[in-house]
């Protein structure tokens, strides 16, 4: 089956507080979001890579793409005014309904080809693939009084990207109105009644949104 990566980057990057959306600060040089896209790229030369950015983005990351020689193939698509809507005009750009597609955060450039040639496998025999990992601290819930609880750690997880699915279904998903509740797009897919699968995703497949991520990515970048 045909294997698309749809990359989402319409952040502001605000809590990273600088000038410039955090998908572009460079690590070791190179822009976070060219990082990503050589990952997806690197797995598999072939892959239909989709790249998502606001349309006032789009001359900003051509001048980076010729500055740093960017060469590798990507169709552009403008973004939405949320997630949900950038993931879906990213859909609606791809033709036809038959194959497979991982939806991926452009600010995770440490997913490892593992989780993306597993997550293509699981979704091609049960539908979806949603990355996940266990947490290592322990975890209380705040009640509406200030109360907090103790959880059984055991019983959740960390969600990452990408959440791979069959497109025909992923499509169908989105053809829905936006809810609160659609915090990614396993939760959209799973309002259709459809269960997600759950495999094992990366520690090191952090999302790049604070200063001190930004640290952490430079130590993953000269360790390796």
């Amino acid at each position: 089956m045909e294997k698309i990566a749809l990359i989402v980057a319409g952040g502001s990057g605000t809590r990273m507080g600088g000038q410039v959306p955090k998908q572009f600060l460079p690590i070791e040089g190179q822009p976070i979001l060219m990082r990503t896209l050589m990952v997806f790229h690197g797995y598999d030369s072939k892959i239909k890579l989709i790249l998502v950015l606001p349309q006032s983005d789009f001359d900003y990351w051509h001048t980076l793409c010729q500055a740093h020689n960017f060469t590798i193939s990507h169709t552009l698509v403008e973004g939405g005014a949320s997630r949900f809507q950038s993931v879906k005009n990213g859909l609606q750009a791809i033709h036809g309904d038959s194959g497979l597609v991982a939806i991926h955060d452009g600010v995770r450039p440490f997913v490892s080809k593992e989780v993306i040639n597993k997550g293509f496998e699981e979704a091609e025999h049960s539908g979806s693939a949603i990355p996940v990992v266990s947490l290592k601290d322990s975890l209380r819930k705040i009640g509406e009084d200030g109360n907090s609880f103790y959880q059984e750690r055991h019983l959740f997880r960390l969600v990452q990207t990408p959440q791979t699915f069959q497109l025909s279904k992923i499509k169908k998903a989105f053809e829905r109105e936006e809810q609160p509740s659609f915090t990614d797009d396993a939760t959209v897919y799973e309002n259709q009644g459809w269960q997600v699968n759950l495999i094992p995703g990366n520690p090191e497949n952090i999302k790049i949104t604070t200063p001190e991520d930004l640290l952490y990515a430079e130590f993953l970048v000269k360790k390796r």
